[in-house]
């Protein structure tokens, strides 16, 4: 009978985790997997994009989530494995459910309430759009929403990225993970 029961629980368990909404991350401006669009490229190094930061929209954020935080990463850059961080935003309100096109200003005016940017490895904070290196295969853009445990991060002035990395990580509870492509033939 005990057994039974384990088993019986097991099962709605296994249901409800079926029918819970998944966590996902979305753009108007990138598909999964697709080729990231010249507006969003950088402008500089070579490159000749307009470095505007794509819209973003999210849904299904675990139960306890307080906050997010939004981690951009290529981990094909030649940086000696290290990859290249092109935008760290921390603080997102839980009521966020979008980050509009331009919203990586580098000044911070156009994002959500509380919200902050954390520097690049462009040198300052903000949306930094591809670049990679002319002839290379195409890099990936990681687009990471974090959902986490807590209010706000609390980092010191001037962290860097890795270290905001380094908290979200040890914070979240949950993350939705949007890809998109991009590559310098000439």
């Amino acid at each position: 009978m005990i057994r039974r029961l384990a088993l019986f629980a097991a099962g709605l368990a296994l249901a409800a985790s079926a029918h819970a909404q998944q966590f996902k991350l979305g753009s108007a401006d990138i598909k999964p997997n697709g080729t990231i669009a010249d507006e969003q490229v950088f402008n500089g190094f070579g490159c000749t994009g307009k470095n505007i930061s794509p819209a973003l929209s999210w849904s299904g954020a675990p139960k306890g989530t307080k906050s997010f935080a939004l981690l951009v990463h290529d981990p094909d850059a030649p940086t000696g494995g290290a990859g290249w961080w092109h935008w760290v935003m921390i603080n997102i309100p839980v009521a966020a459910t979008e980050l509009p096109k331009g919203a990586g200003k580098s000044d911070g005016s156009a994002l959500p309430a509380g919200a902050a940017q954390i520097n690049t490895d462009f040198g300052g904070p903000g949306w930094g759009g591809p670049c990679p290196p002319v002839g290379d295969k195409p890099h990936r853009y990681n687009f990471t929403l974090h959902a986490l445990k807590v209010d706000k991060l609390e980092l010191p002035q001037g962290a860097t990225a890795s270290l905001a990395g380094f908290m979200v990580n040890a914070n979240s509870i949950g993350k939705a993970t949007l890809t998109g492509k991009y590559g310098r033939a000439k």
